[in-house]
């Protein structure tokens, strides 16, 4: 697969999580509301081809009213090897004013129970990563 194609699987697993959090289709048309991508990192590990199935989890790694902070990881289903990741930053916004507005209290209640199971769980290497150099090349 290339770049584009593990984004789409991962915008499929972030659907997946966000509908079980509430956010689902019928939350959003009702309540006139969606969700924006504010910061998306994606890391590479080993090469999935476009036939092979995946395997996704995702860590709820922080939220507040109106932001919530996860980090997806995509595993080859029958290897079991760690293909990529994807760590996100979701912003919350009324579909009328394209502004950020806070999430419902059922959902909001859901994240807090979501976030205190997952804050029991170790944090993945790759979250939090910058990109850049280890050490930027000299001129002379």
């Amino acid at each position: 697969m290339n770049v584009g194609y593990y984004l789409v699987v991962f915008d499929y697993a972030t659907d997946e999580f966000l509908a079980w959090v509430g956010l689902d289709a019928r939350h959003r048309r009702e309540h006139g509301v969606t969700t924006f991508c504010l910061e998306a990192h994606v890391t590479y590990h080993r090469e999935v081809r476009s036939a092979d199935p995946l395997r996704f989890t995702t860590l709820l790694l922080g939220h507040d009213a109106k932001r919530i902070h996860y980090f997806h990881a995509m595993y080859h289903a029958t290897a079991g090897y760690l293909a990529a990741t994807n760590e996100l930053m979701s912003l919350h916004v009324n579909e009328s004013t394209r502004r950020s507005t806070p999430m419902a209290r059922e959902i909001l209640e859901r994240l807090a129970q979501v976030q205190k199971a997952h804050d029991a769980l170790a944090r993945p290497p790759q979250m939090g990563r910058t990109i850049g150099l280890a050490s930027p090349p000299t001129t002379r």
